[in-house]
């Protein structure tokens, strides 16, 4: 393998009640309430152990049905080209996703999660706990998302209508 080749194996499947990339939430700040499963391959079970203490995880994982996106493209909640890595668009040089979601429980080899956007069977690379104190970044700016308004994008987001 050449040294600038990476590969990665999943260690998991997310499993969510998402299916159709077009009626999926796009971030998971849009999918409260929306529920899934992560399976991690009992192989990496014992690594779970002490993540039942923390509320929410980073979520990293292969984006395995997004399309490849041109360097410019058009983000979902606003209407205008932008650099791709000034959005969040899954068809990426490299298709790697990440959320964070709320960690309900743990039942074995079986993380119950909360507010997942991730499209059912999508291969899981990472998990990473969410932590306040590391994580928490105040007084940020939002680039060009502080220009679309926060009901519209929630409203895109979510795959709600607007009325």
């Amino acid at each position: 393998m050449n040294k600038n080749t990476f590969c990665y194996q999943p260690i998991g499947i997310i499993h969510s009640e998402h299916t159709d990339p077009a009626k999926s939430p796009i971030q998971p700040c849009y999918a409260e309430g929306a529920m899934g499963k992560v399976e991690v391959f009992p192989e990496y079970a014992e690594g779970l152990n002490d993540l039942e203490g923390y509320s929410h995880i980073y979520l990293l994982y292969h984006c395995h049905r997004a399309n490849p996106a041109p360097l410019m493209v058009k983000p979902f909640i606003q209407n205008v080209k932008r650099g791709l890595f000034s959005t969040r668009v899954p068809g990426r040089p490299n298709p790697i996703g990440m959320s964070i979601v709320r960690l309900l429980e743990r039942q074995n080899n079986i993380l119950v999660i909360e507010g997942v956007d991730v499209l059912d069977g999508t291969p899981l690379l990472d998990i990473k706990p969410y932590s306040h104190r590391i994580d928490c970044v105040q007084n940020t700016v939002d680039g060009w998302q502080g220009e679309v308004d926060d009901e519209i994008a929630y409203a895109i987001g979510s795959r709600h209508k607007i009325d």
